[in-house]
């Protein structure tokens, strides 16, 4: 455990008990002056806690680093196997992680940084418990998975078309009515499916860094996390239903925090051009979307310098700037 006020707060490691089962919390950082920054990993049932190591040392500098390994994933799942997630219980785990968070660095407020399936997880809390967050950071954010699907299938069928490739568009026709209705196994397999052929038109992420290599030479690595991401899916059955019909467009446009927005130029997981468009008909204190070339889904690995000159302006614009005031974006 941490003791009750340390000077660092680099690669700590420690079960909580939250919601009545231990969670997996790594904290990492430079000094507790700096914010609290927890960071919402995608999936669900993704943990991104094993690829910290990869992108987010420079982070430490602005930000202690919070990773969560949710309800059903990772070390969490391993140490709980038989306790699966529902929407309202991450809801209510991620509250009692907040609280613990601040009473750990005697804080007001944290920020919350949501990645992909984090970010609906993120968007939602924010509207129930915005006095809780300082500020809100999404990448790739989900903001309609229909469209979202809709979107990318037709970008994989241009891509194929352009190439002439029979073979690859038989395997698109073969999916039928793309993504259809109902979000469940069947859709899951066809999603796979095309996301295969996404990868052989380049359309995920754009760096050279090996997943399965960033994952096995973690710091935090150990045998038993492989057999939870075999697991996550069966755990995450419930929640990832519920993201098929997600929707953050009908929710209230009213938000009262500042919020900012992340997005890959070629994120073809989670359509930039959708988060542009939401992000205009949104209100709050202040928002603000940042676009960044050459990245896809995993911005901060695509363009990790680009991501992080963006962390920086955020944390500037909230230190030395009132809300609601704009400035020019970092170049980039």
């Amino acid at each position: 455990m941490l003791k009750k006020k340390p000077k660092k707060a680099a690669g700590v490691e420690e079960y909580v008990l939250i919601n009545g089962i231990h969670q997996y919390l790594f904290h990492s950082g430079t000094t507790n002056e700096n914010p609290v920054l927890l960071f919402l990993h995608g999936g669900p049932g993704s943990a991104a806690s094993l690829f910290a190591h990869a992108f987010q040392d420079k982070w430490e500098e602005l930000f202690t680093v919070i990773h969560w390994d949710q309800r059903g994933t990772g070390k969490t799942l391993t140490r709980n196997p038989k306790s699966y997630p529902t929407l309202d219980v991450l809801l209510e785990d991620l509250l009692e992680i907040v609280h613990y968070l601040k009473s750990r660095y005697h804080k007001q407020k944290i920020v919350l940084l949501g990645h992909s399936w984090g970010s609906v997880l993120g968007s939602l809390f924010i509207k129930r418990h915005p006095e809780e967050v300082a500020y809100y950071i999404g990448v790739g954010q989900v903001i309609n998975k229909r469209a979202s699907e809709r979107l990318i299938y037709a970008k994989v069928k241009e891509a194929i078309v352009q190439a002439n490739d029979q073979g690859a568009l038989n395997k698109l026709k073969a999916l039928g009515d793309y993504p259809g209705e109902q979000f469940d196994t069947q859709w899951l397999k066809k999603s796979l499916q095309l996301r295969k052929l996404q990868r052989k038109y380049h359309l995920t992420m754009k760096s050279n860094i090996s997943p399965l290599k960033t994952l096995l030479t973690s710091p935090l690595f150990q045998l038993s996390d492989l057999s939870a991401l075999i697991k996550g899916n069966k755990a995450n059955k419930e929640l990832m239903a519920f993201l098929g019909g997600f929707d953050l467009n009908t929710y209230p446009a009213e938000y009262q925090i500042p919020l900012y927005y992340i997005v890959g130029e070629q994120d073809w997981q989670t359509p930039a051009a959708l988060t542009q468009d939401y992000v205009q008909s949104i209100n709050a204190p202040e928002k603000k979307l940042y676009t960044i070339p050459n990245a896809g889904h995993m911005t901060m690995i695509d363009q990790p310098a680009l991501f992080l000159s963006i962390l920086r302006d955020i944390k500037n614009r909230q230190e030395e700037e009132a809300p609601g005031i704009d400035r020019p974006s970092p170049h980039l």
